[in-house]
């Protein structure tokens, strides 16, 4: 593939990540992993989408892919056009520089601590062909509210400071996508506010950003928010319309509201992933479940439940 060919993308689609069948398998001498069991998922331009799951679903594992930081074993991933299954590494390297923009939850993955913010955001612009780079990381600088604090370096920035320069950074080079990996982590919640009102800001100016969290408040005052379980997309959840436009209200309990409707959501081969909570309802005692489809709905019962005849636990007589 040619380095024209890489810098081509679908002008006409809405389309900014595509994940199909996504299969990653880690391996060791002994033993292999299956971290992503047939992922499909699809992202669209200018999305504010969370991404959330139980530590060892296979989240991380996602949006590393998407980052070009590791490779897939089977499926097909295409962002902004560009198919990274089939990248070479000096394609990989321009993708990494110029389509996407990473923001880690390690602070120190961030910056270098022996330059100033400044120094730090500029830094990303060194690598590519950008003029007025002093210029550019000024107006970032003032974005995030830290206009201020530009000659300081990380040792004598809080952790919140510390977060918003990394978001700084992560937008140097314009990149199509941002992604976040628990961005508000090692936050308080003044502050963790204050990087969402900065994500809200930057999706309604057209950025696509993808936020993985375990953050409650933040994942529900997202309009789209998807569930990995097991590898896969479980469920998703979308932001009631009674609360899409009230996000910046201080007065909102965003833990305690029901904010959002959650769906479960069919794979590509017609298969859906049960909540937890209801398969613990159906009190399973092995895989197995009876599913029915009565008056336009579908139900899925036990093996053991059957429909109750007329005299079904009336006494027997002779």
């Amino acid at each position: 593939m040619s380095e024209e060919k890489i810098e081509k993308t679908d002008n006409d689609s809405n389309i900014m990540v595509q994940a199909d069948s996504l299969v990653k398998i880690y391996k060791t001498r002994d033993t292999e992993v299956l971290a992503l069991q047939g992922l499909d998922l699809t992202v669209e331009r200018g999305e504010l989408t969370a991404l959330i799951g139980n530590s060892g679903s296979g989240k991380s594992t996602f949006l590393n892919m998407i980052g070009g930081l590791d490779r897939p074993s089977a499926g097909s991933l295409r962002v902004d056009g560009k198919n990274l299954f089939t990248m070479t590494e000096r394609e990989l390297v321009r993708y990494k520089r110029d389509t996407v923009g990473f923001v880690w939850q390690n602070n120190a993955r961030n910056m270098l601590p022996y330059l100033t913010a400044l120094e730090n955001i500029m830094l990303p612009m060194n690598l590519s062909h950008r003029r007025k780079k002093r210029a550019r990381a000024l107006e970032l600088l003032e974005m995030v509210g830290l206009s201020h604090k530009k000659s300081s370096k990380m040792n004598m920035l809080s952790g919140g400071e510390q977060q918003r320069i990394a978001i700084a950074i992560a937008l140097a080079n314009e990149p199509k996508l941002l992604l976040a990996d628990e961005p508000t982590g090692s936050v308080d919640s003044a502050t963790a506010d204050y990087i969402f009102d900065l994500f809200s800001e930057l999706n309604r100016n057209g950025q696509t950003i993808l936020i993985v969290t375990h953050d409650m408040a933040l994942s529900k005052k997202v309009r789209r928010v998807v569930a990995i379980r097991d590898g896969k997309i479980s469920s998703e959840r979308v932001l009631k319309e009674e609360f899409a436009d009230r996000v910046q209200e201080s007065g909102i309990d965003w833990r305690a509201e029901e904010t959002q409707d959650e769906y479960a959501v069919l794979d590509r081969a017609g298969r859906l992933q049960l909540p937890k909570e209801m398969l613990d309802e159906l009190k399973l005692t092995d895989s197995r479940v009876r599913v029915a489809f009565r008056d336009g709905r579908i139900e899925i019962t036990g093996p053991e439940t059957e429909d109750a005849g007329p005299d079904d636990g009336a006494d027997k007589r002779d």
